[in-house]
């Protein structure tokens, strides 16, 4: 089906990002932000950012492991890579969305225009500003949460940051 041919696909992708890992295994912690600053400067040399996906996928994979404990499994970076590609990826509660999602908002972050990720209450947007901020924070981003409560200072405090989670 064609579904299987695009999954066959991403798949191939997801390898690339596992063979990565080793690499960035071996990175120190001050490593990280600085391969994000890289990262920025290949793309406004014009590098594709799905050629940096890989290596880019495999960093925050291993941030995200540094800093909260957890491991995105590949069928995590497989939702990520299909969220970047703006398209539609559909999991059930308890599969990780949270988690995924930080993969496309980082890569996306690399282009210094601003990542939104909607969700659907503002206990949500503050909670999850804070905990995959702390991923953001390790590679040497910002994240911030629009939430009804705050004043127009604190939201546009927040909009400026290079990831904002709201409702």
């Amino acid at each position: 089906s064609s579904n299987q041919r695009e999954l066959d696909k991403i798949s191939e992708i997801v390898k690339k990002i596992n063979l990565e890992e080793e690499k960035v295994k071996n990175l120190a912690d001050s490593d990280f932000p600085e391969k994000t600053m890289e990262f920025k400067e290949k793309i406004k040399k014009g590098v594709s950012v799905d050629e940096i996906l890989p290596e880019a996928f495999a960093l925050l994979r291993e941030a995200s492991i540094r800093t909260r404990n957890e491991r995105h499994f590949d069928v995590q970076m497989i939702g990520g890579i299909v969220l970047h590609q703006a398209k539609i990826a559909e999991m059930r509660t308890g599969e990780g969305k949270t988690l995924t999602i930080t993969l496309a908002a980082y890569l996306n972050a690399l282009y210094e225009k601003g990542v939104h990720i909607v969700t659907v209450n503002d206990y949500l947007a503050k909670r999850d500003s804070f905990e995959m901020g702390k991923i953001y924070k390790f590679l040497g981003l910002s994240s911030g949460y629009i939430n009804n409560d705050q004043n127009d200072y604190e939201r546009k405090k927040n909009y400026n940051c290079d990831i904002t989670y709201a409702t």
